[in-house]
């Protein structure tokens, strides 16, 4: 969030949108073909077992690890250095005029998997959102004379190392002693419940030898499927027992169905601090400075403003240690006293208030177990001292996972079920599910409000479909957006943050107008761009703005157009 008008797009975010559409530029997808009962995967080493034996990857980039892997006891792992993308490859037989599938297995960012010296049309595929093992496939075929071909993997400069286990070559024996076609993977084991809300229900299972995806079922009926070891199942009705199985997939069939698992949903207030907030909320920052924007007093704050982040705690010289410090002078005299009578007046009339940690020039660091704890205490301080009903994080310099999640459970523990606790994280943040932030959102899931990413000051961005969407359209807040409600969040725990004003952000003001189309999209399947999503999200929780002063210094414009549409929605 910025403390200041005007505040000018950071290179990093422009860096950003730059990098994600090159790439998308640079790579078409290419669709997977299917491979006839006589096939072998022609690929040698394609599990990494024997180390990097058949493979060459560039600048000594490539090593063997045992942990992670998809199957087997190893993996590759590569890892780009300055102007090296970390290229692993082998040469591999084929038969002229036949058509291969080329798939493997990945975890990482941005990771490729590619063939060339065809004798047709080379062609590669890659993802930019694998937190888990991922499945990347393709086909090609090759030409009259083609009797070898390159496959290869590579990440991009500057990004973290990557993972790959498994790849297969899979088509006619091309005469360098491939491997047979796999079997019927077995029963997956471990079936657990690793979350439940209202709506959803989270499992979790073991890795199966051999399988390519897993099928969860419900009550007997399939449900989704999935490529990982996980999955959320939503849409289901609250406080209500279900029976879950899982199965695993390959190109050989389907595994026997697992040991059933039953879960119950939460009762509808139970947890994801929900509380009282209706079923679609609006979020509002309140400044506790004066930059430009009009000064509010919390009791100014509009009606249609569901929860109230107060911006911004402030770090001291404890680590992971937050406080507040009212800005009476910058607010024209306003008293600790009022404040606290206000924020009382607000949850009268039912509102949320909440107290932001970060911002744009935030410096609170949580990064070890003493930190966590520190910050733990030290805001469930703040809710005991100024009413606060939960807190919003809007670390903006980066956050530490684990110990992020470790510090909102154990505030949770001493808040209890009804704390709201929202985030506010940047667009770049949200592009995949490996990133901190979306772990961390994940990762708390049972306890989590709403993530209202802040779809500004970002430049272009990757959508859900791997295509490339501008700042300030429909489509862009449609399909960043779809990122998060197919990574794993509730719809319910999904909302979309815009600026109030072209004065309340660098960049990516929208007229409240497309705001409103972007949540019809969303929830109905109506004014959609050109991206349209495969189905529509009814619970999506709603929307937030930066911020309630420069909505008032705008006349309440943004508001008065929102709010009602968003308590209007279905």
């Amino acid at each position: 969030m910025n403390r200041a008008p005007g505040t000018p797009v950071r290179s990093r975010r422009l860096w950003a949108g730059a990098f994600v559409s090159a790439l998308a530029l640079a790579l078409p997808l290419a669709g997977a073909g299917q491979a006839s009962a006589a096939d072998v995967n022609n690929a040698k080493n394609a599990g990494f077992e024997a180390g990097l034996s058949n493979w060459t990857c560039s600048a000594n980039s490539g090593t063997t690890v045992s942990s992670p892997v998809h199957g087997g006891t190893a993996a590759l792992k590569a890892t780009p250095a300055g102007q090296d993308n970390a290229r692993c490859s082998q040469t591999v037989a084929v038969q002229p005029n036949s058509t291969y599938r080329l798939s493997g297995w990945v975890q990482g960012g941005y990771a490729y998997l590619g063939v060339t010296g065809t004798g047709t049309t080379d062609v590669s595929t890659w993802t930019p959102d694998s937190g888990s093992w991922k499945q990347l496939s393709t086909s090609f075929s090759t030409g009259s004379s083609t009797t070898s071909v390159t496959v290869y993997t590579h990440g991009w400069y500057g990004q973290a190392a990557y993972h790959v286990d498994d790849l297969s070559v899979f088509g006619p024996d091309g005469g360098g002693g491939g491997e047979e076609e796999p079997t019927v993977p077995g029963t997956p084991g471990g079936l657990s419940v690793s979350g439940t809300t209202s709506s959803s229900v989270s499992l979790a299972w073991n890795t199966v030898s051999g399988a390519t995806g897993y099928t969860v079922y419900r009550d007997g009926t399939k449900v989704t499927a999935v490529s990982g070891t996980s999955a959320t199942v939503t849409g289901l009705a609250a406080d209500t027992s279900y029976s879950f199985q899982v199965t695993a997939t390959n190109a050989a069939g389907e595994s026997p169905k697992s040991t059933a698992v039953t879960a119950r949903t939460k009762q509808k207030d139970d947890g994801g601090g929900s509380g009282d907030l209706p079923k679609h909320a609006v979020t509002g920052y309140w400044q506790n400075f004066d930059n430009g924007a009009a000064v509010q007093r919390v009791s100014d704050v509009q009606n249609a403003y569901d929860i109230i982040a107060v911006a911004f705690a402030d770090a001291t010289g404890t680590p992971g240690a937050v406080t507040f410090n009212l800005d009476s002078a910058g607010l024209n005299g306003y008293t600790v006293d009022q404040f606290k009578a206000d924020i009382r007046t607000k949850q009268a009339a039912g509102k949320k208030v909440i107290i932001s940690v970060g911002g744009e020039k935030g410096t609170v660091s949580v990064n070890d177990s003493a930190s966590a704890t520190n910050f733990a205490n030290s805001v469930y301080a703040l809710m005991q001292e100024y009413g606060f009903d939960g807190v919003d994080i809007d670390l903006e310099n980066g956050l530490n996972a684990t110990y992020m999640t470790q510090a909102l459970r154990s505030l949770s523990a001493k808040a209890g079920p009804d704390m709201i606790l929202t985030m506010a994280p940047q667009t770049i943040d949200m592009q995949s599910t490996s990133g901190s932030y979306f772990r961390t959102a994940l990762n708390v899931k049972d306890i989590l409000t709403v993530v209202n990413m802040q779809y500004y000051n970002s430049g272009s961005m990757l959508g859900c479909d791997g295509k490339v969407y501008s700042q300030g359209s429909v489509d862009f807040l449609t399909a960043l957006a779809c990122i998060q409600l197919e990574g794993g969040l509730d719809p319910s725990q999904v909302g979309l943050g815009l600026p109030a004003s072209t004065r309340g952000a660098g960049s990516g003001y929208v007229s409240p107008s497309v705001v409103n189309n972007a949540l019809d999209c969303l929830t109905k399947g109506t004014s959609c761009g050109s991206f349209k999503p495969s189905r529509t999200y009814p619970d999506l929780r709603g929307a937030m703005t930066w911020s309630t002063n420069w909505d008032a210094t705008a006349g309440n414009a943004w508001s008065n157009a929102v709010g009602p549409h968003v308590h209007a929605l279905p």
